[in-house]
């Protein structure tokens, strides 16, 4: 028989975790809906929402569900919300990004009338969505991605989604220079008020897959000449300080999940805010392993965004921003 007991005065960490009250008190990381971006989705020649197959519970939606649901998202105190458009046509260099009348601008000028200045309302600027070959550049005569063509797109998008409305432009193509290009044509048009966040670490990712489905890309091969090599940390931090020399507002790690560690290590050293993003594998990964029985749905949900706040995000963009947010506020 074991007699050991610890020695009067040993330290006992249990003490702190004796109740939910007590736990709740000595809690270091909290989730705040004013901290949660909602990643939204609208499609042209939709008449009604389409959930999608891959992330159960995300839709598709029409320009009118589009800024119902942004509504709703920020009547629950969502921080954010960002615009992703699928256009009904596309072409070899994304021109509908740029249209003023093109569906991403238009939502993002709907938007902003819906929600005011309630929550901050952001725009994805990259030209994926829009372009026939699906990568997120112009393709040069052998069909790999120009980089500085690439950028004069760029900058034509930033100055239409700032003249739709948009507050934060979300630069998420990983084109050498995209910051500086962006903030220079921004302040050259008298723009200075608009926020530039760069996706400053935005890793060639396998967890990208239902995202594809979401905005019907077309891509054939790959991102990896342009997105980063997931074996690679340190240069996220190059990447990071390119940015901020180029005047990044606020900086983006993603995905989420898989790279804690890069994350940790930009939040460590960013004068700037660190956001992070949930992409859509991880999303599903958590619904349909909830759906089978296998996690519990909600609480997998909440330790999984709290592993963001602990690396040291800021806010953190994801599908379940709106839902969390409300179930947030019914624990208040």
């Amino acid at each position: 028989m074991n007699d050991y007991t610890l020695a009067p005065g040993a330290p006992r960490p249990r003490r702190l975790r004796r109740s939910a009250a007590v736990r709740r008190l000595v809690r270091e990381h909290r989730l705040n809906p004013a901290d949660l971006v909602l990643p939204m989705f609208v499609k042209e020649s939709l008449h009604e929402p389409a959930e999608l197959q891959s992330m159960p519970g995300v839709h598709q939606h029409t320009l009118d569900s589009l800024v119902e649901a942004a509504v709703a998202a920020a009547d629950a105190g969502v921080g954010g919300l960002m615009l992703f458009g699928i256009p009904a046509e596309r072409d070899e260099i994304g021109s509908q990004g740029w249209a003023p009348d093109g569906i991403l601008n238009r939502a993002i000028a709907a938007v902003r009338a819906a929600v005011g200045e309630r929550t901050v309302v952001m725009a994805d600027l990259c030209l994926d969505e829009f372009t026939s070959h699906g990568h997120c550049g112009v393709l040069d005569a052998v069909g790999a991605v120009d980089n500085d063509a690439t950028l004069d797109a760029y900058t034509r998008m930033a100055l239409a989604q700032a003249e739709a409305g948009a507050e934060v432009l979300g630069l998420s193509g990983m084109m050498d220079g995209q910051v500086a290009a962006v903030r220079h044509a921004l302040d050259t048009a008298g723009r200075t008020d608009v926020i530039v966040l760069a996706y400053a670490a935005k890793y060639s990712s396998a967890f990208y897959g239902p995202f594809r489905e979401a905005v019907e890309s077309p891509l054939q091969g790959d991102r990896r000449t342009y997105q980063q090599d997931p074996a690679n940390g340190r240069e996220a931090l190059r990447e990071l300080d390119l940015d901020l020399a180029e005047g990044a507002d606020i900086v983006m790690v993603k995905p989420g999940l898989p790279y804690l560690d890069v994350l940790a290590d930009v939040a460590a050293v960013s004068p700037v805010p660190v956001w992070s993003y949930q992409i859509s594998g991880e999303y599903a990964m958590i619904e349909f392993a909830a759906r089978a029985g296998a996690i519990d749905r909600m609480p997998a949900i909440l330790e999984s965004l709290l592993s963001f706040k602990r690396a040291g995000a800021d806010a953190i963009l994801t599908y379940w921003a709106a839902e969390v947010a409300v179930e947030i506020g019914a624990a208040r």
